[in-house]
């Protein structure tokens, strides 16, 4: 799917989207705005060789394949959402939305904005017990 076949990992979002056909980039842009609206001050970065954003912790991964966009928000978001998320495919933490199809915005914001809830409740419970 990737352009190259250069086995060096990107080192930057830009670099990683820039890497995919116009058609799938336009895709990878339109899910990283939406998860920078949903978490404006989340942190993006490179990990395990995809996107991530970060608030408190890692909030949700993305990537791009040849037939989907693989999304990544922890196996407890996959279970909170599992009915809306019943028509993709997908694994314990992983939903395959197929590029052949709309890719679902709003729920993916309501999936990210879930995490940085669950992260923030994390983070607070952490420095209530210390």
């Amino acid at each position: 799917m990737k352009k190259t076949d250069s086995k060096e990992a990107p080192q930057s979002v830009d670099e990683y989207i820039a890497d995919f056909p116009i058609e799938v980039q336009e895709i990878l842009k339109a899910i990283r705005k939406v998860i920078q609206q949903a978490a404006p001050e989340a942190t993006e970065s490179i990990s395990y060789g995809i996107p991530t954003f970060s608030q408190n912790g890692v909030l949700v991964h993305f990537g791009g394949y040849k037939q989907h966009i693989g999304f990544y928000p922890a196996p407890r978001a996959i279970e909170v959402f599992k009915e809306e998320l019943s028509g993709y495919e997908g694994g314990k933490g992983t939903i395959k939305f197929p590029l052949n199809k709309p890719i679902p915005m709003e729920l993916i914001t309501r999936i990210v904005q879930y995490r940085l809830a669950e992260n923030l409740n994390k983070s607070k419970n952490k420095k209530a017990s210390s």
